[in-house]
């Protein structure tokens, strides 16, 4: 972290910012947009800069499997019309390539979702809005959402603010996220930390999957 972040971060708490929400009851691993679009270069939308958070996002996941934490995968993609891209993609028109049935919406194998996995279909940088993810989540009686994925500035950041909104914990793992640029991935992570999730490195998430999953392990025995 630069000596900037540190110093905004100090600065926001000094300020009453960046309270600690913490983990609630039930959690559940919320995959932002780790499709091929994003993660392959030979798309104009992808980077290799997130090779390093798949890696990452492979460890949380494995350690949120074994905890049986629900896992939920969020995706873009839009018809082959567009029709209902509107203003985001006029506004990125690059969008114009997560088109329904093309490589680019397909979810990264390195991070492949397995059978019992929700994938939901978004056309907005915010996994709410318009999709059926707050009712998924109060089906499951989640309360705390534990995002990995993509991008940092982008749909991480604009789901973590409205999971603030819908009273939802929110967690953002700093080294499972990603974006196309350092600096802005850097100054988002700093921003929501402030104010509207708690950033977590995923050593510190993995630990309290498998506090978990060790939980689990002593009831069944205890029963």
């Amino acid at each position: 972290m630069s000596s900037t972040a540190e110093e905004t971060l100090a600065d926001y708490e000094a300020r009453g910012m960046r309270a600690r929400t913490g983990f609630g009851a039930h959690p559940c691993i919320l995959v932002i947009d780790l499709q091929y679009g994003m993660t392959d270069p030979e798309c104009p939308l992808g980077t290799d800069l997130l090779d390093e958070p798949i890696v990452v996002a492979q460890e949380v996941l494995a350690a949120a499997r074994a905890a049986q934490v629900p896992v939920i995968y969020a995706r873009v993609a839009f018809r082959p019309d567009l029709v209902d891209g509107g203003l985001f993609v006029e506004k990125v028109p690059s969008l114009g390539w997560l088109k329904m049935g093309s490589r680019w919406v397909e979810i990264d194998e390195r991070v492949k979702p397995e059978a019992d996995d929700y994938i939901l279909t978004k056309r907005h940088s915010s996994a709410f809005i318009g999709t059926e993810f707050q009712q998924v989540l109060q089906t499951m009686g989640i309360d705390t959402i534990i995002s990995v994925g993509c991008s940092t500035s982008g749909c991480v950041r604009q789901t973590a603010v409205d999971a603030n909104a819908y009273g939802f914990r929110s967690v953002v793992v700093s080294d499972a996220v990603g974006d196309r640029s350092r600096v802005q991935h850097e100054a988002n992570l700093v921003d929501m930390d402030g104010k509207y999730a708690d950033v977590m490195t995923s050593g510190e998430v993995i630990e309290y999957l498998v506090s978990r999953s060790d939980q689990r392990e002593g009831q069944a025995v205890g029963a």
